[in-house]
């Protein structure tokens, strides 16, 4: 018998290897991991728990790669709703390391994460950089929060090394010492890292980008990250001014800079990747370097769209990241989903992006950034039983008759009407079920106050 068991689905979508779509499918799990699925031609087995998913689509539950779930403390802040990157970063910094402690750390990657899960994500990491000495253990903070919500979470240590004073863009507040960063990220990695499938914690290592650390810390990075067996994240090739940087600083561009680290290789994944030459993204895909593309937080920052047709067709595994709740200010997987079939769509042609394309990049395209292609993202025997229900009626949808997984993505805005993780509910008829719901959201309101002057 299983736990529980999806059944009665329009579609089940798998995303497996060979993309199966099973008509009037069903899910089963058992132990938290996918036990069986099937078509209506497929007898399905008894359940402790059964979801009837009538009129719905079934998928793996959605991968969210690039984040900065703090960020949401100061979402839509006025001061910077018109500033590029660099401007809008300097703008926040001083609020940001202020203001930051354990306590709005907490908050602030609860809702977060909760804000996700409505949206169908169940696994998020989190590129959290800011680590000012007084603030205490915000790493520790945030995974509590992520063991509260029941959600599958992979956070990342994130580091800032070089000052204003060195020439990097952070506040001297805002960094740490490089020997202190590397002793951290290893006592992270041995507190938190469980490797074993089907894990619901793994930690990566995140110097945060070319204008915040050094190419010794890079490097450094990358050798612990070997030795301890854990992936490694970074901004990569972002925008103008990334560039422009890289090459006053280190005299070669963001992507060389990467290689020459030794970070050019399958362990590392890099957020946003807006503006890698054609060169260069036969290098990524030739090494099998992982892509968060950020659509929606490219736009607002006025950053570009990222050649994402063209970063898969070279090989590289390419996943969808919300980004900082700031920049982006909605954390919506769905949302992300859409923009980059539309965006794909826009700059390499109608028939180059569908939305079979942006589902498999927003499950199994996610998973391979995370390392962990066959156990997440997919809807196969021994895979993690992480599902997302989509319902598909009401005026929204109507007319929805032939292609399902088009209609879901062409159509809403939408919400998940379930979100499973590991075969327990943490959205259940398109509501959250955790019962501190309004309880952090008045505290969230009262910390963001702090960080938002008036």
């Amino acid at each position: 018998m299983a736990d529980l068991l999806i059944h009665n689905a329009r579609l089940v979508a798998t995303v497996d290897a060979e993309r199966r779509e099973l008509a009037g499918g069903w899910v089963a799990i058992t132990d938290g991991l996918v036990s069986g699925v099937g078509s209506s031609l497929d007898p399905p087995p008894t359940a402790e728990r059964v979801i009837d998913a009538t009129d719905c689509l079934v998928t793996p539950g959605l991968v969210n790669t690039h984040h900065h779930l703090f960020q949401n403390l100061t979402r839509a802040y006025t001061p910077m709703t018109s500033a590029p990157l660099f401007g809008w970063l300097q703008t926040l910094y001083p609020l940001w390391v202020a203001n930051i402690d354990e306590e709005s750390q907490y908050l602030a990657a609860w809702i977060g994460l909760a804000e996700l899960a409505l949206s169908g994500c169940t696994t998020s990491t989190d590129h959290h950089y800011l680590h000012p000495l007084r603030a205490g253990d915000l790493l520790g903070a945030e995974i509590r929060a992520a063991q509260d919500l029941g959600m599958r979470f992979h956070p990342t240590y994130g580091s800032m090394s070089l000052s204003e004073k060195d020439g990097g863009l952070p506040p001297d507040a805002a960094v740490r010492d490089e020997e202190d960063i590397l002793a951290e990220s290893e006592r992270h990695v041995a507190r938190w890292h469980d490797p074993a499938h089907g894990s619901m914690v793994q930690i990566a290592l995140a110097p945060c980008s070319p204008f915040t650390v050094t190419p010794d810390l890079m490097r450094q990075s990358a050798e612990l990250a070997e030795r301890l067996d854990v992936r490694l994240h970074t901004h990569l090739a972002e925008n103008a001014e990334d560039d422009e940087f890289a090459v006053a600083t280190f005299g070669m561009r963001p992507v060389d800079l990467y290689e020459s680290v030794g970070w050019m290789s399958e362990r590392t994944w890099g957020a946003h990747v807006v503006r890698p030459d054609p060169d260069e993204v036969v290098r990524l895909g030739a090494a099998g370097v992982g892509i968060a593309h950020c659509p929606s937080s490219n736009m607002i920052l006025s950053s570009g769209i990222a050649p994402v047709v063209d970063l898969r067709a070279a090989g590289c595994h390419v996943g969808l990241g919300c980004d900082g709740s700031s920049s982006a200010d909605s954390a919506s997987l769905w949302q992300e989903a859409r923009l980059s079939m539309l965006q794909g769509k826009l700059i390499s042609g109608a028939g180059a992006m569908t939305a079979r394309d942006s589902l498999e990049i927003a499950t199994r395209g996610g998973a391979g950034c995370l390392g962990r292609v066959g156990e997440l993202g997919e809807l196969t025997v021994g895979a993690v039983g992480d599902v997302a229900v989509w319902k598909l009626d009401g005026p929204v949808f109507a007319g929805v008759l032939d292609d399902p997984i088009e209609g879901w993505l062409r159509c809403g805005p939408t919400s998940a009407w379930h979100t499973i993780v590991r075969g327990e509910a943490v959205v259940a008829n398109g509501t959250l079920l955790h019962s501190s719901l309004e309880t952090n959201l008045h505290a969230h309101r009262q910390a963001a106050r702090r960080f938002q002057p008036v």
